[in-house]
């Protein structure tokens, strides 16, 4: 004859398990957590195939100052040398007249930079869309390693991305400040991305805002 566990043991067996599983799930965010704030401090600009500027607000093909500064991070690392190419990305909100990455060209173009050295890729309203339109685009031309230029708590998730559509990615970063709460956001899609993909988790991110 079978003898099955008393409900109290089997209670308590469940809350243990319970209880490591939540354990587990706070150590994961935790470090997660970390990595974000490292990344967002870590700059490895050097020398590729292109850079890349992850589009933002544009007002009637007017960078915000968010943009603005990630485009002209883009524009010194091109003086610099660092690439011949810098790839500007995003579409338009609905009501918009421009795309953001055709706000970011004009903006380069007016900055200096030859339009021969510019390329401008409005597919994709994610950061997930974005780079991997832009993989494609660089494939047909022979190139795949990218200067993701963001604001600074972008770094992980871009760099994680990047990998996932197929570029090979180094992260230099605006000098702009993050928040907490920037982070903590960030954190969380980290998080999502690394289980149930970056595709997913990015559009969901760009439907919420």
């Amino acid at each position: 004859m079978r003898i099955g566990w008393p409900r109290w043991l089997s209670a308590r067996r469940a809350v243990r398990v319970a209880t490591v599983v939540a354990a587990l799930g706070v150590l994961y965010i935790g470090i997660t957590f970390v990595q974000v704030v490292a990344a967002s401090h870590t700059d490895d600009s050097g020398s590729a195939d292109a850079i890349v500027v992850l589009g933002a607000a544009q007002y009637n093909g007017t960078p915000s100052p968010v943009f603005a500064a990630r485009l002209d991070h883009a524009r010194q690392l091109w003086s610099d040398g660092i690439a011949a190419l810098i790839v500007t990305t995003g579409s338009k909100r609905a009501g918009d007249t421009f795309t953001e990455g055709f706000a970011g060209f004009n903006y380069l173009l007016r900055s200096g930079v030859p339009e021969s050295d510019l390329l401008v890729i409005t597919d994709g309203s994610s950061t997930w869309e974005q780079l991997a339109a832009t993989s494609r685009q660089l494939a047909l031309r022979d190139l795949d390693s990218v200067i993701l230029v963001s604001d600074p708590y972008h770094a992980l998730r871009l760099h994680q991305i990047a990998s996932e559509v197929g570029l090979k990615s180094k992260i230099s970063p605006t000098s702009s400040g993050s928040s907490l709460r920037q982070m903590l956001r960030e954190t969380a899609a980290v998080s999502l991305g690394r289980i149930l993909g970056y595709r997913r988790v990015d559009n969901w991110l760009g439907s919420v805002g």
